[in-house]
């Protein structure tokens, strides 16, 4: 009976090490031939698939029937140096023979001598230090920790926050592109003219030296009792004939009259 049951635990743990080995295949292979499409959503159920298996095989292994695997021995029956075909199907081709050169290897129960000797210096190291000093060098590296992880988020919200002012805009792009517009094609413009903006007199008039800039609205009236002569205009302003020294416009419109037609003429 117990040999029985020994042989459904060991298919029970072929069965799910085989299933585990195979999750652990294909999540390889997404790692080396899919990594440019890979997701993190699907890293997260690789390793959900392959936590859950693990806890299966562990509830197999602590289950009330299952015998006590450490109380079994291994002892190999044929060592030979010659290529085994049932071997390498086993193992799917890692171990061509079973030889004295692999035994040690694949039926080890304790580490590698060399490992096991630096693990018993460790613990020879820990067991030297007094509890009071080893509380004091959990709390130094505790500090030394907390620091470094202080400096680290420091670091992040420093780089956080240059990269939100490099990222901020100062400028409106509507408003320069309606600049740039009315700078090289005039879009916007009005075509009105500014008050006392008039045209520019030509250099040929006569009087142009009399212009008086600003006096925009005025009218000058010859004395004379000639009929009057049209004078030149600059910007509202009539300008004296030639010969005649330029005159000050006045503040007010006068309307004066020959003496030909003087009301008071007899």
């Amino acid at each position: 009976r117990e040999e029985k049951q020994l042989e459904l635990t060991l298919e029970a743990l072929i069965s799910q090490v085989a299933d585990l080995k195979n999750s652990l295949v294909s999540f390889i292979y997404k790692l080396e031939n899919e990594y440019d499409r890979l997701t993190w959503p699907s890293v997260l159920d690789s390793f959900a698939l392959l936590s859950g298996q693990l806890n299966t095989l562990n509830k197999v292994l602590k289950h009330e029937k299952t015998p006590l695997l450490r109380n079994q021995v291994i002892i190999p029956l044929v060592l030979s140096p010659d290529r085994d075909e049932e071997i390498m199907r086993q193992t799917e081709g890692r171990v061509p023979v079973f030889s004295h050169e692999v035994v040690p290897d694949h039926l080890r129960t304790k580490p590698d001598p060399e490992v096991e000797e630096q693990e018993k210096q460790l613990i020879t190291d820990a067991a030297r230090i007094s509890p009071d000093a080893a509380q004091k060098q959990i709390q130094s590296l505790n500090k030394m920790c907390s620091n470094l992880l202080e400096k680290i988020s420091k670091e992040e919200r420093e780089s956080e926050s240059g990269g939100l002012r490099q990222n901020k805009q100062t400028f409106n792009p509507a408003d320069t592109n309606a600049l740039v517009a009315a700078v090289a094609f005039g879009k916007g413009l009005s075509n009105r003219r500014p008050p006392g903006s008039g045209a520019s007199v030509q250099s040929g008039q006569p009087g142009a030296g009399a212009i008086i800039a600003g006096a925009s609205g005025m009218q000058q009236v010859p004395m004379t009792g000639a009929p009057a002569q049209q004078q030149p205009m600059l910007a509202g302003v009539q300008m004296a004939p030639a010969g005649q020294p330029g005159k000050m416009p006045s503040g007010i419109k006068t309307n004066i009259k020959s003496a030909s037609m003087h009301p008071y003429q007899r």
